[in-house]
């Protein structure tokens, strides 16, 4: 076994590099974009990799904006929430509202279907 270390991995086109097993087949790829951010009052991030911006869309909901489009809107997602009370459910991403350049995070409720903010939404795209 080898161990890389390097401070700088540098792909030779403009895609991402590929993880490969010996055989070259691809076993893995690095997260497209991702982004941690208060969902309540002034939307904020608090930390990002490839996303320009959250756009406060009502309450409960978010678009999520790439700063670099993904190749095409079949990208995987992964979404949680965090909130110092309980009760709360119904995480999603509409995938009628993704595009290559944007994502809309909705559907945090109550168990009696009331819409609210979160504290904490964190997201993860993975994808072309």
């Amino acid at each position: 076994m080898s161990t890389l270390a390097v401070g700088t991995i540098k792909s030779v086109s403009s895609a991402a590099p590929v993880f490969q097993n010996t055989s070259g087949t691809e076993i893995g790829q690095i997260c497209k974009a991702w982004v941690n951010f208060n969902g309540t009052g002034t939307v904020a991030m608090r930390d990002n990799f490839n996303v320009s911006s959250i756009t406060d869309s009502g309450t409960g909901v978010y678009t999520a904006n790439f700063t670099t489009a993904m190749a095409n809107a079949n990208y995987a997602s992964v979404v949680s929430t965090g909130n110092n009370d309980k009760g709360r459910y119904g995480i999603m991403i509409d995938s009628d509202d993704k595009t290559t350049s944007a994502c809309k995070i909705f559907g945090f409720q109550t168990s009696t279907g009331s819409s609210l903010d979160s504290e904490e939404v964190s997201l993860a795209i993975f994808g072309d």
